[in-house]
């Protein structure tokens, strides 16, 4: 009887990915989730520390890893991180997560303050997906992943220039898909839509309410959307991915009743966004400089008592539409009972 030998196991296609926002939160977190032998990662932040952190993460787990500081909000900085990523390799995978807020009501927040809020969460993605369609385009190769947000849909009290920003994300990237798709490209761009994320950001972020800024439950860990993200980068024909059930439930529950989503977020975002700890004044703000350039802050928040580790909807979204109805109608009827609940008599 002959003797059946099986092939060796391929080795993996070398990949050179490059991820923003690197240095902590939702970006560091997904790291480790592209790290693996074979893969060289361009790790891009502001923040030394956090980056030099996530550089040995990613070495540990058997990567090759590049630290490149930069801000996404100049188009030139962008352009040379393309150019250092090419030198390991034709540039594959991007991955767009940095991003900044504000945590205030719109009158309290300052022409300047918008506008980098915009500068760098919307119009850091359009630098950044430029210089890597720039490489990618002549390949007819390459995959650019968006990391979004219900907020693309939806967007919530206290945060306007974060929700206007992850509004305009949404809109040009379909716009560019449209053009990829008319031309025929093999190089493709996909949008991952997450929910409230456990991550530092509650701690550095600009806030000018009475209390501590916090997510608004339910909670995930940021390992729980990376691992979404590389999905999405892995199969990425589809336009986008939704994790989390409540991103599920905010999506489609504002398709069908935006009206009431509206007073059920004015009479539930605002406490929903803040504890009733006064917010410190010592904590540090990332708006203009970075947090994490002496300290690491990893990819975690102080949120770990809370954050889900695991997410039915990071399987399901591929077939989400049943999942999404039935949260939907969940939330649906929490906004009912609220609308009902304000509406009647004392």
């Amino acid at each position: 009887m002959a003797m059946r030998i099986r092939p060796r196991p391929q080795p993996p296609e070398p990949r050179t990915v490059v991820i923003t926002g690197a240095s902590g939160g939702v970006g560091r977190a997904c790291v480790s989730a592209f790290a693996e032998p074979g893969t060289h990662l361009v790790l891009v932040a502001r923040g030394a520390a956090g980056l030099h952190a996530a550089a040995a993460e990613a070495r540990a787990l058997g990567a090759e890893a590049t630290v490149v500081p930069a801000d996404v909000s100049d188009p030139a900085a962008c352009d040379r991180v393309a150019e250092r990523a090419e030198e390991f390799g034709p540039l594959t995978v991007w991955v767009n997560a940095a991003f900044a807020s504000v945590f205030a009501p719109f009158t309290e927040i300052t022409p300047a303050e918008f506008r980098r809020v915009t500068e760098v969460t919307y119009l850091g993605y359009v630098n950044a997906t430029r210089a890597a369609l720039t490489r990618m385009l002549p390949r007819d190769r390459g995959t650019v992943v968006q990391v979004g947000s219900a907020i693309a849909y939806r967007g919530i009290p206290l945060q306007t220039a974060y929700s206007g920003a992850k509004h305009a994300i949404q809109g040009w990237h379909e716009a560019l898909r449209c053009e990829l798709l008319a031309n025929r490209s093999h190089v493709r761009v996909t949008m991952v839509q997450l929910p409230a994320v456990n991550t530092p950001q509650f701690d550095w972020v600009l806030n000018r309410l009475p209390g501590r800024a916090r997510p608004v439950a339910p909670v995930y860990q940021p390992e729980v959307v990376a691992r979404g993200i590389r999905y999405a980068a892995d199969h990425p024909r589809r336009r986008e991915y939704w994790v989390g059930g409540s991103t599920a439930a905010t999506l489609l529950a504002n398709a069908v009743a935006p009206g009431l989503l509206d007073r059920y977020l004015a009479r539930t975002g605002v406490d929903a966004q803040q504890e009733d700890r006064p917010r410190r004044a010592t904590d540090p703000v990332n708006l203009w400089s970075p947090a994490d350039e002496r300290t690491d802050h990893g990819a975690h928040g102080r949120f770990d008592d809370e954050a889900h580790p695991r997410s039915v909807q990071v399987r399901a979204s591929q077939h989400h539409t049943l999942l999404a109805l039935t949260g939907a109608a969940a939330l649906l009827a929490g906004a009912v009972h609220h609308h009902r609940r304000g509406a009647s008599p004392p």
